[in-house]
């Protein structure tokens, strides 16, 4: 049953050529809206916290700053109106889920960045 569940997720779910990101790493992701008849792009901005799930049901969770309050996004990847995916910056943890992420405030909020 698992093998044919794997068979029709990578015959149909389409696949879209997005970078590698992690947790940690700082991305902009470029979706679309539809607000009645039109239709819009809308960029989020922010951390990787999290990437979970694999194949058709992967998602990641995205965290950013709107003023004093965090605002977090999850995406899953396959979503149809996900147009494009910008990596940012590579960020230095060593979690590969940063939810203390979440009560840090300040220069304590800082991720080092990885020099290539």
């Amino acid at each position: 049953m698992e093998s044919l569940i794997k068979f029709v997720e990578n015959e149909f779910v389409p696949k879209k050529d997005f970078p590698d990101f992690s947790a940690g790493d700082t991305i902009t992701v470029y979706y679309e809206i539809k607000e009645g008849e039109k239709t819009r792009t809308q960029f989020f901005k922010g951390v990787v916290i999290q990437r979970r799930g694999s194949g058709a049901t992967e998602t990641f969770t995205i965290r950013k700053m709107s003023g004093t309050i965090g605002v977090e996004r999850i995406f899953p990847i396959n979503l149809p109106a996900l147009q494009k995916i910008e990596l940012n910056k590579r960020g230095k943890v060593r979690r590969s889920r940063i939810f203390y992420f979440r009560g840090l405030t300040g220069k304590k909020a800082r991720i080092k960045e990885v020099r290539k």
